[in-house]
């Protein structure tokens, strides 16, 4: 699956405990990426400085929903239970 384009849902929803660039101690939850464009992409993408767990991530149906807040809220509740 691919990822709906602009979404960016786990790029601010999810904490990233991996350091990213101008993000050394990673991202918290909530928080946006640094590293997101205007337009939510991700600037880091295709670089090497792009964190592992970022370039292993997998969209699904159930993680990105139809929509951006159905994907938020998926996220949310996942950030909930394993945190």
């Amino acid at each position: 699956m691919e990822c709906r384009v602009g979404c960016a849902a786990c790029c601010i929803v999810i904490s990233i405990s991996s350091p990213i660039p101008g993000m050394p101690e990673g991202k918290p939850a909530g928080v946006r990426c640094i590293q997101l464009t205007t337009d939510n992409r991700c600037g880091l993408f295709g670089s090497p400085e792009r964190p592992a767990i970022c370039g292993s991530l997998r969209a699904s149906e159930e993680m990105c929903g139809p929509s951006n807040e159905e994907a938020y809220a998926y996220l949310e509740a996942l950030e909930r239970a394993t945190s």
